[in-house]
């Protein structure tokens, strides 16, 4: 019988020079990780992952910290071929590390990661609801509500859009959240008859979806309307991920040519629930964001 000795492998912290490798790692597992949204992850948070002898990234997993006490895993992926030997684990563990221990951190969890966070001692607290979109249909009327307008953001009243943002999503998440706006195709905003943002949404380009969200908005009309907007002149295909309790929000976006295709669990770890929210979130940024 052949045996071999495991292979040296490094536990390290990525930066842009590692873009395309984790590119290539995330295929490899038919994720669409680009350029782009790499990059918005690494100005956003930290990436670790292990690297063999030849310099190839053969596992990653990514945190994004926020302003206050929340953090959220994501891009936890570990190449086939290295399987079984817990590099997933430890590169989430390094991720847990490299925050303070008050810091609730959160993710969402594949079919096939949940075991192990759980082992890891998250626990479940909710769930999102990925949808998928080839053929969208419009369903919503022009608004006849002279109390709001949406516009495109000019940058102007950023602090209106991250205080909102902030009570929608349970904290404060500045550094990310304009990060995320540089990145996006549209970023519109909702104001009401004093000018005062009371909602807003953006469309990111991925490589195979235009990602909806963060979508914020005062009730599901408001929301559908921004999905609209952001979606309409669009001719490929989308994708939002919709927290639950946004029941009526969900049936009108399934008449839209909305698919759902899973319900994947959001778990925390050094807390028992999520942070408060106030129920203004329909679409979150992506599932590595939370």
């Amino acid at each position: 019988m052949v045996t071999y000795n495991k292979p040296i492998l490094d536990l390290v912290q990525f930066d842009k020079c590692d873009v395309q490798g984790l590119i290539e790692l995330s295929a490899s597992v038919g994720w669409d990780y680009d350029e782009k949204e790499i990059g918005t992850v690494l100005s956003s948070g930290k990436i670790f992952g292990h690297k063999n002898a030849e310099g190839k990234i053969v596992s990653s997993a990514a945190i994004i910290s926020y302003d206050t006490s929340l953090a959220s895993i994501g891009m936890v992926i570990v190449n086939k071929d290295f399987r079984g030997m817990g590099l997933g684990k430890k590169a989430t563990r390094k991720c847990i590390e490299s925050v303070s221990k008050g810091t609730t951190v959160m993710l969402i969890a594949t079919e096939e990661g949940k075991p192990l966070y759980e082992k890891m001692g998250f626990n479940t607290v909710d769930f999102v609801h990925k949808y998928l979109c080839d053929n969208y249909i419009t369903i919503t009327k022009p608004s006849n509500n002279s109390d709001i307008i949406i516009e495109e953001f000019s940058g102007v009243d950023i602090d209106e859009l991250l205080k909102l943002d902030e009570d929608a999503f349970g904290d404060k998440r500045s550094r990310f959240l304009m990060n995320r706006i540089k990145q996006s195709e549209r970023c519109l905003v909702v104001k009401d008859n004093n000018g005062t943002i009371v909602g807003y949404g953006l469309s990111i380009l991925g490589t195979i979806n235009l990602i909806l969200g963060p979508i914020v908005a005062p009730d599901f009309q408001t929301a559908l309307v921004l999905i609209d907007k952001l979606s309409s002149k669009h001719k490929g295909k989308l994708r939002i991920d919709v927290p639950s309790g946004n029941d009526k929000f969900m049936m009108l976006l399934e008449k839209s040519g909305f698919i759902n295709v899973s319900q994947p669990p959001i778990m925390v770890i050094n807390s028992v629930n999520m942070p408060s929210r106030n129920n203004t979130l329909f679409g979150i940024a992506a599932q590595i964001f939370g």
